[in-house]
């Protein structure tokens, strides 16, 4: 089995390293391209106005001065020689859930492949936004990932479905299991904070906040809260909710 990756949180992320590590216990043809910076909140894009600049790290690593969507598309249009059975796109340095897959780059390399007829799944993980240090316990993805790909690759998904994973912010044996779950709905509290440069002149933050919501039983939001692995089928026409009993029966 051949083995996309990618992400948006760059390179050089520990995110990437963790997925790699994840997708060698399911194949050792592994390939990776992934974005030379940053690509957080750049949802779906593709890079129309710029040229893509790729940046060869050894045979099977690659980083690109593009989009995640533009990483997949490059690799499956150009680098690989045949394309990949399989997309994996993170692990995310937070969260995925109810209305952050809008934004997300982490989804948007997983719909890239759905969209490129590849199975593909996003992976995301949980951690506590109040905490000053920003410790990820990605080693709660690396233990659970693997379980639940090989489960899950084994009933081809339905055409136009990713599925969007996301692991709870506690250590692998903290978990209470994994539920297959519905998008939630979430209350931004996005504002714009208003800066001055060294001469001046005015410029913008965006300040990414979250506002109180009504979380729903079976949503995303309420399982990776009370401490269990979400999986969420995300349909490209909407419609997923008649897959979530195929990911139960795969899961069970």
């Amino acid at each position: 089995m051949r083995i996309l990756l990618t992400n948006d949180d760059g390179i050089h992320a520990e995110g990437l390293a963790t997925l790699e590590r994840i997708a060698r216990t399911l194949s050792d043809d592994v390939w990776v391209v992934a974005p030379e910076t940053d690509q957080s909140g750049f949802a779906h894009s593709l890079s129309l106005s710029e040229p893509l600049r790729m940046r060869k790290i050894d045979d099977r690593h690659f980083a690109l001065r593009g989009t995640p969507t533009d990483c997949v598309i490059m690799g499956v249009r150009h680098v690989m020689d045949t394309p990949p059975d399989l997309i994996l796109s993170g692990v995310n340095n937070g969260t995925n859930i109810a209305d952050d897959v809008t934004y997300s780059g982490t989804i948007a390399g997983a719909m890239e492949g759905t969209l490129l007829g590849i199975p593909s799944f996003a992976l995301s993980q949980a951690y506590d936004f109040t905490d000053e240090s920003r410790y990820i316990p990605f080693a709660t993805a690396e233990a659970l990932a693997p379980p639940i790909l090989k489960k899950l690759i084994e009933r081809p998904m339905p055409e136009g479905v990713l599925v969007n994973i996301n692991f709870p912010n506690c250590t692998p044996e903290e978990a209470k299991g994994t539920l297959v779950t519905v998008q939630g709905k979430m209350v931004h509290g996005l504002n714009i904070e208003e800066r001055r440069d060294g001469r001046n002149y005015p410029y913008y933050w965006l300040r990414f906040g979250r506002k109180q919501a009504d979380i729903r039983q079976g949503s995303d939001q309420a399982a990776v809260r009370d401490g269990y692995v979400s999986v969420t089928p995300l349909h490209l026409d909407l419609t997923a909710h008649e897959v979530r009993d195929q990911l139960a029966k795969a899961l069970a």
